[in-house]
C-alpha cells in the first residue's frame, strides 16, 4: 500500500501528516520526527479533513478530533493510547494515572511512558496532556516548548509572562 503524505503550517510548525491512500492518518509529526521517505506520494487533498479539524484546534473552536487512524503498535501501546484519547481537553493527567488506568502496575510506568513516547499521532492523540507527578511538562517528542504551547492554547496552563 503507497504511503500518501501532505505537510500544513501550523502554529508551532510544519506538521508533516501521513497515511493510507484510504485516508487513515498514520502519522501526525513536527520536523525532525518523521522523514518523508522517497517512495510516497504527495497529496494535498489527502487529508483536508484533518487540516480543517487542525485549523479548528488551533483557533480554539475544535476540543475534540474525528480522524479515521490507521492502526498499528503493540497491544500495549494500544492500550495506553486509547488512554491518552480519553483525557478531557484541557485537562492534565500524569504518567502514573495512566499506567494505572491500563491496569500496568507502579514498576512499569517507565514502559507506559516509552508507549506515550512512541504515540504517532501528535495532538490528535494528546499525549502533551501526560505530564510528570510533580507538574513538570517532560517527555513530549515535539519538544517541551510545543507541548507547553499545547497545553496553553487549551487552557490546562497559564500563559508564561516575559
Amino acid at each position: 500500500m503507497t504511503t500518501i503524505y501532505t505537510t500544513i503550517d501550523s502554529p508551532i510548525g510544519e506538521l508533516l501528516l501521513a497515511g493510507d491512500e484510504s485516508g487513515a492518518l498514520a502519522s501526525l509529526s513536527v520536523p525532525g520526527q518523521t522523514s518523508i521517505q522517497p517512495e510516497w506520494r504527495r497529496d494535498p487533498a489527502a487529508f483536508a479533513d484533518v487540516e480543517r479539524q487542525l485549523r479548528g484546534y488551533f483557533a480554539g473552536s475544535l476540543h475534540h478530533f474525528d480522524v479515521p487512524f490507521a492502526e498499528h503498535g503493540s497491544e500495549f501501546q494500544q492500550r495506553v493510547w486509547r488512554a491518552i484519547e480519553a483525557i478531557p481537553y484541557g485537562t492534565t493527567t500524569t504518567y502514573g494515572a495512566v499506567a494505572e488506568q491500563v491496569g500496568a502496575p507502579r514498576d512499569r510506568v517507565r514502559a507506559v511512558a516509552a508507549a506515550i513516547g512512541a504515540n504517532p499521532l501528535l495532538i490528535l492523540r494528546p499525549c502533551h496532556r501526560v505530564i510528570g507527578a510533580d507538574g513538570s511538562l517532560t517527555g513530549y517528542a515535539g519538544g517541551v516548548e510545543r507541548k507547553q504551547f499545547l497545553l496553553t492554547l487549551e487552557g490546562a496552563l497559564q500563559p508564561q509572562l516575559v
